[in-house]
């Protein structure tokens, strides 16, 4: 349950970004607050400079993001909030999850309209993460709703992150409801992946990219391919499923690459077919002087905020030059920037700055992004944050 402590009444003429769907409302938006005195967290209704009434979300007073909406107009009351978005959600991952897949992102914050929480499915365990005051006080009633609509094993938290210092939170990480585990083995497209709940990044495993993995998939029959920054080597599997006859995969942590090991053995590839690298993913390319069919770039983000934007820009432009020289005739490069602070059109201008430097021609085949049950709200653009590019030589 939502509960409502106070309203926020918008300055003159900035309601134009809720009513067009985005749910963040920046502190410079708001002309007052109604009581004055109000906590990190308190729900809140939103009402414009006229006193219409946009919706309710929730407030805090000390972050740029002053209030992260719940609802627009009046389809729904706060006390039905949580439950009715965790069924809804739940819902729409049935129709979209193929059977061969039992992990995805159940939750996807803003846009599954749960600003601030994020909910992760690996078999029978559910992983959660609550990055905000606001979404820190609906945890029990978030959990209550998840044993009822899914039943899981065990509820795990990995709350964690620059979001919730932000919001004035301490980190939060243990065991919700079930039994303590800290592996289970999940399928995604029909493969076999161990996931690592105590030591893996983000939830235990990068979700987003699955469709991006079932792309490489039907592209490696025959081809030689590198995963780059592999982490478990979810690239790396994929392209054998689909026919590759070797696979490089290179990550610059150890710990990675025993996953990534550990990935290859369940899946029962012979150790010929694959090999793991101990390194930074340019370097390797540059001293290797090798080629590949398939080359595949998934770094972190190289822009962790938007002064980092143009140290990034010289960062991707220098990787994918180095990238594309790696590129075998007429093969393959499908190429990430994970950073909502560098994308879209100023990752595709550094891409393109790299082919020229490069003196190689790419065709632009295709864009991409994360799989649908990582939705974003149409009118929340500071939603997408993974950008991709499927690239083909011009031999």
């Amino acid at each position: 349950m939502v509960k409502i402590a106070g309203s926020v009444i918008l300055k003159k003429d900035r309601d134009g970004p809720v009513r067009g769907g985005n749910p963040w409302i920046f502190s410079q938006a708001i002309a007052r607050v109604e009581p004055s005195e109000l906590a990190p967290g308190d729900g809140v209704q939103i009402f414009n400079h006229g006193g219409e009434r946009l919706g309710f979300g929730y407030f805090n007073p000390t972050t740029t993001i002053a209030v992260r909406m719940l609802a627009f107009g009046n389809v729904i009351e706060p006390a039905d909030l949580v439950w009715h978005r965790i069924k809804r959600a739940f819902e729409l991952r049935q129709k979209i999850i193929s059977s061969d897949t039992d992990c995805y992102r159940l939750i996807n914050g803003d846009g599954d309209a749960l600003s601030g929480v994020v909910i992760d499915r690996y078999g029978d365990i559910l992983v959660l993460q609550l990055l905000t005051a606001g979404a820190d006080r609906m945890r029990t009633e978030i959990v209550e709703a998840l044993e009822e609509l899914v039943a899981p094993r065990a509820m795990i938290e990995r709350s964690y992150g620059a979001v919730r210092r932000q919001e004035g939170l301490a980190d939060r990480d243990g065991l919700l409801a079930g039994k303590s585990v800290s592996t289970t083995t999940v399928r995604e497209n029909g493969i076999e992946f161990q996931v690592d709940f105590e030591h893996g990044q983000k939830t235990g495993y990068f979700l987003d990219q699955r469709d991006n993995r079932a792309l490489v998939c039907a592209l490696a029959s025959g081809a030689r391919v590198f995963d780059g920054y592999c982490y478990s080597a979810g690239f790396a599997l994929a392209a054998l499923r689909g026919g590759a006859t070797q696979v490089v995969a290179a990550d610059t942590s150890a710990r990675a690459l025993e996953w990534a090991r550990r990935n290859f053995e369940a899946n029962r590839w012979p150790p010929q077919r694959y090999e793991l690298i101990h390194n930074e993913a340019a370097q390797y390319l540059r001293e290797s002087g090798d080629f590949f069919d398939i080359v595949v770039l998934d770094p972190p983000p190289l822009a962790r905020s938007i002064k980092d934007a143009p140290r990034a820009a010289h960062l991707y432009t220098e990787l994918n030059c180095t990238a594309m020289r790696a590129v075998a005739a007429g093969g393959f490069l499908m190429t990430f920037s994970c950073s909502v602070h560098f994308r879209g059109e100023d990752f595709l201008r550094a891409v393109r700055i790299a082919a020229a430097r490069a003196g190689r021609n790419f065709r632009l085949l295709r864009r991409l992004g994360p799989g649908a049950d990582h939705p974003t709200l149409l009118g929340h653009n500071e939603g997408d944050y993974l950008t991709g590019f499927l690239l083909a030589d011009l031999a």
